[in-house]
């Protein structure tokens, strides 16, 4: 799939026996995934599946607690 911009990236994968998925190289390399990482799985059932690394959750919680400190400390 060569004719998509830069940093974007689109695959079908199959689920294996066991619910597994292969995440393809290209999007491995896209973000930096290695062996034992980390993925936070979303899921909705009218939007559908995502995958997150998840230093992204843990930078959206640690967002989410220093806002309710600061709400603390305004009290």
């Amino acid at each position: 799939m060569e004719n998509f911009p830069e940093g974007k990236f689109l695959a079908t994968v199959k689920i294996g026996p066991k619910g597994q998925i292969v995440i393809p190289k290209e999007v491995r390399d896209m973000f930096s995934l290695n062996t034992g990482d980390s993925l936070v799985l979303m899921a909705d059932i009218g939007q559908g599946i995502a995958l997150q690394p998840f230093s992204y959750m843990e930078t959206l919680w640690n967002a989410v607690n220093q806002i309710k400190g600061e709400d603390r400390e305004q009290k």
